[in-house]
């Protein structure tokens, strides 16, 4: 009896020893969060950027490369026709002569003779100097505007040269031998510079050269 007894006891510690064993499972082993495991965050995911910052040269040859790095901005060259001060620009050929002149106040193109009127009168054009060609003795005179004429005194003072006469050089002729010159030689504009008395009248003419 006492021989089961002892069994008995050894089978009911047995017994208590396995649910104390069970027990100790259902709670986790030793060491074991008891709450739900926490995943480590996925490898793939991106950190945040950060902020971009332009850290200095760190010797100062670095600075003094930067400083005389040239500008990569084109600088135009200025170039300057402007004459030095104190200096005349040169003018350019043929610049010399103005075409735009004023209307010669004393001299005219003489172009024929009328007597209209009762009077002695020249037919004449109003006109100023050209510019002369290469190689030409004299300007020409250019006429302007519509033929009309001035009253010639009878015993105006007239000079002429070729080829109202045979010379360069000028010679005094009369009226009488213009009037014939210009009826023979009409239309030709001889260059005349002259002169007027007190009433509109020319008293005095003479001719310029004009080759």
């Amino acid at each position: 009896m006492r021989m089961q007894a002892a069994l008995a006891a050894l089978a009911l510690c047995g017994t208590l020893a396995l649910t104390a064993c069970d027990g100790d499972d259902e709670a986790g082993a030793p060491g074991t969060p008891a709450g739900p495991s926490v995943s480590a965050p996925a490898t793939g995911a991106a950190s945040p950027p950060s902020s971009p910052s332009a850290s200095p040269p760190s010797s100062p040859s670095a600075v003094a490369s930067l400083s005389s790095a040239p500008s990569k901005k084109p600088t135009p060259t200025a170039t300057s026709s402007a004459a030095p001060a104190g200096t005349k620009k040169p003018p350019a050929p043929g610049s010399t002569c103005d075409h735009k002149m004023p209307i010669s106040p004393d001299e005219v193109a003489v172009y024929r003779y009328t007597p209209e009127g009762g009077v002695h009168s020249l037919i004449i054009k109003h006109g100023n100097w050209g510019c002369a060609a290469p190689g030409a003795d004299a300007a020409p005179f250019e006429t302007t505007g519509k033929e009309t004429f001035l009253n010639i005194a009878e015993d105006a003072k007239i000079t002429a040269v070729t080829p109202v006469v045979a010379s360069t050089v000028s010679q005094s002729i009369t009226l009488q031998q213009l009037i014939d010159w210009l009826i023979a030689h009409p239309n030709q504009g001889r260059v005349f510079r002259y002169h007027l008395d007190g009433a509109g009248v020319i008293d005095s003419l003479d001719q310029q050269y004009t080759s």
